[in-house]
């Protein structure tokens, strides 16, 4: 005799998506038929009936309502038309990436321009900018010299961008945040 063990650790799965036919729970729903028309409220069974007559699904729509609001049409329609929702919305979202420039407080003027410009183009396209100014050794002493540089970018982005996080002393760097206008 072989006995098949079930894996302890296997995990149990939510059926995923609404409520259908059988899966409902309530005892009454409101219905709505396939062409539109609120069929009023009425038993589940009933309901489920009705649908299997169709040849279609019961698919709880509002769950949250008193009674719960259903819907009678095919669940693979339904859930295709979920799924392009889904990706229409998804098409529409901006996605901001946040971009990070570094510096240093001896940072020659060719350099800095180049860094600018490169953060200019940046917050053109739509991205956050984090500015660093990071410090080593003697450069500790002279911090004002930072702030003065932040004050730079600042006066240089402030075209295209407005200034999310203000400059910060974190460390041995000081950190800013530059988002688009």
């Amino acid at each position: 005799m072989v006995y098949q063990r079930q894996n302890y650790f296997q995990r149990r799965t939510k059926p995923k998506g609404p409520k259908t036919n059988e899966r409902i729970r309530s005892p009454q729903v409101q219905v709505i038929s396939s062409d539109g028309k609120n069929l009023g409220v009425l038993n589940t069974k009933e309901a489920i009936d009705i649908a299997k007559q169709e040849g279609l699904d019961l698919i709880e729509i509002s769950p949250n309502a008193n009674p719960p609001v259903c819907k009678i049409i095919d669940i693979g329609k339904y859930k295709y038309d979920l799924q392009k929702k889904a990706n229409k919305a998804k098409k529409k979202q901006k996605i901001i990436n946040l971009k990070e420039i570094k510096l240093r407080p001896v940072t020659e003027i060719h350099d800095y321009n180049f860094k600018i410009k490169n953060a200019q183009k940046f917050l053109s396209k739509g991205d956050k900018v984090k500015f660093t100014v990071q410090f080593k050794g003697r450069e500790m002493q002279h911090t004002h010299l930072g702030h003065e540089l932040m004050q730079r970018i600042i006066n240089d982005t402030n075209v295209l961008g407005k200034v999310e996080v203000q400059p910060k002393f974190e460390g041995k760097q000081i950190i800013m945040i530059v988002q688009p206008l």
